[in-house]
């Protein structure tokens, strides 16, 4: 670089700094309006001003210094250009003064800033694009899925209309009515009201961000949606990393689009569990499989804590952590017992249904409301079957051999493709078939095989063929569009 071009270059990184420093002290200023005001502290108010204004700019220019070094180091860019386009991050926060002028009109504070870490969030997002392949190629991706997707359903509900009958409308609004449907529904409520009735069937980490975002958002459905499009984004991030890592880039890159295309794929940006599950257990494995043990505790944790599902990472933790063992004693047991987060996740939930409820399982025991109950493996199929031919409604028949069709896919794929996939990845894709499975009903089997990310890799990995990746594309498409418009209409899909 000349010298005329460095100076040029470093001209910036002042004004960059002041961009940050007024975006931290506004940061400062209205935590101090929010949170310390109200407490009336008196005569420390004048005081209490400054600190949170100082203290707000000194903690942004501190993080804006650590992120520029992270991603000077990730990204391969100089530091100071990593300085000046991050510095363009921070500009969202200047919004929060327009709380003095448009609040009566537009919303309150709390929106505002939850639309300023929006765009805080997605400018970052953008920028890492701009310098890295991976970010960019699953920005690609989840631009161009779920933009036709949003417009499929959106669609849908003004063209077509919802199916007959009452249905439960979660927003006045018909745009964002469409993503409440079905366990959605559930969702929000606990978010709204807490656990009753037969709500605790829904594991609490969703409903709690929920109304944790709503908070800001104002708004519980929006919330949903934040939350769901951001997790499957996140989700796809590292289950690109991952796949790259065991494979290579061609089928990482595939997989993420067949992840993205699958049929019940809208349920990633509804207001369902399916994208946080993703998100949270493909992540977990990513740290499995890097030997960072406590991180990959904490992601199965949290798994559990979303769905029951999740208590399953402590099988290939412990796979993956015995091959690290046997390959070098040395490691730790600590190690090892950061597998034990996992499990405690499920176990947080039962302390508390038990102080609830009186009953730790009471989450397993009101599945009977939709006709689950502990079973062999087989009678599920059987009963799929016998449902299958007994009964004469077009839509019971569709239902029902959609669900075996599923269950015949994620069970073919493993007999044929194990061979593709480590030791660990073979025992969760097979218990995570097995478990629903075991509840005597194939219900919602297309739904449980989205968030399957074993099952994508070998898909990918057969995807090498031209004829295959064709097939896989052709039947993903259609079926998604259908499976879309039927669930923004209140059919049942999945």
């Amino acid at each position: 670089m000349s010298a005329e071009i460095r100076s040029r270059v470093f001209a910036f990184v002042p004004i960059s700094a002041a961009v940050v420093l007024l975006a931290g002290a506004t940061l400062g200023f209205f935590f101090w309006e929010a949170v310390v005001v109200p407490v009336r502290v008196g005569a420390l108010d004048d005081a209490a001003l400054v600190f949170c204004v100082l203290f707000g700019a000194v903690v942004a220019y501190a993080a804006w210094q650590a992120y520029g070094q992270y991603f000077s180091r990730r990204a391969g860019v100089r530091f100071a250009r990593s300085l000046q386009y991050d510095a363009l991050t921070w500009l969202p926060f200047w919004l929060l003064w327009l709380t003095f002028a448009l609040t009566p009109v537009i919303g309150s504070g709390s929106r505002y800033f939850a639309v300023a870490v929006g765009l805080f969030c997605v400018g970052k997002v953008l920028i890492a694009a701009r310098f890295n392949q991976t970010v960019r190629e699953v920005l690609v991706d989840f631009v161009l899925t779920r933009g036709a997707i949003i417009v499929i359903a959106e669609l849908a509900a003004v063209i077509i209309g919802q199916r007959p009958g009452p249905h439960i409308q979660e927003s006045r609004h018909l745009l964002l009515a469409v993503w409440g449907r079905w366990d959605a529904v559930h969702y929000l409520t606990i978010a709204a009201q807490g656990y009753h009735g037969i709500e605790p069937a829904f594991f609490p980490l969703y409903p709690l961000l929920i109304r944790l975002i709503g908070h800001f958002a104002q708004d519980d459905l929006i919330a949903g949606l934040l939350i769901s499009n951001a997790a499957f984004f996140f989700g796809l991030l590292y289950l690109y990393k991952l796949l790259e890592h065991e494979y290579d880039r061609t089928v990482a890159r595939r997989a993420i689009f067949y992840v993205s295309i699958f049929p019940t794929a809208v349920y990633f940006s509804a207001v369902y569990t399916e994208s946080l599950f993703f998100f949270l257990t493909v992540a977990s494995f990513y740290y499995m499989r890097s030997q960072r043990w406590l991180v990959a505790g904490i992601f199965g944790f949290f798994a559990a804590l979303t769905r029951s599902e999740g208590l399953l990472l402590v099988v290939p933790f412990a796979i993956e952590w015995f091959v690290r063992y046997r390959a070098r004693p040395v490691s730790g047991w600590r190690e090892a017992a950061a597998g034990l987060l996992i499990p405690f996740g499920l176990m947080l939930y039962m302390a508390y249904l038990w102080v609830l409820r009186g009953d730790p399982l009471y989450f397993s025991h009101v599945q009977s409301h939709w006709g689950r109950a502990a079973a062999m493996p087989w009678v599920s199929i059987v009963s799929a079957f016998h449902r299958l031919l007994h009964t004469p409604t077009g839509q019971v028949t569709a239902i029902q051999s959609l669900d075996l069709a599923f269950t015949t896919l994620m069970i073919v794929v493993l007999a044929v493709g194990w061979r593709r996939l480590r030791p660990s990845y073979i025992a969760y894709m097979a218990l995570s078939i097995l478990a629903p499975l075991c509840t005597s009903s194939l219900m919602s089997m297309p739904r449980f095989a989205l968030v399957l990310f074993p099952m994508f890799a070998i898909l990918s990995r057969w995807g090498e063929r031209p004829w295959v990746n064709s097939t896989i594309v052709a039947f993903s498409l259609p079926l998604l569009g259908l499976f879309t418009v039927l669930f923004a209409n209140w059919y049942w899909v999945a």
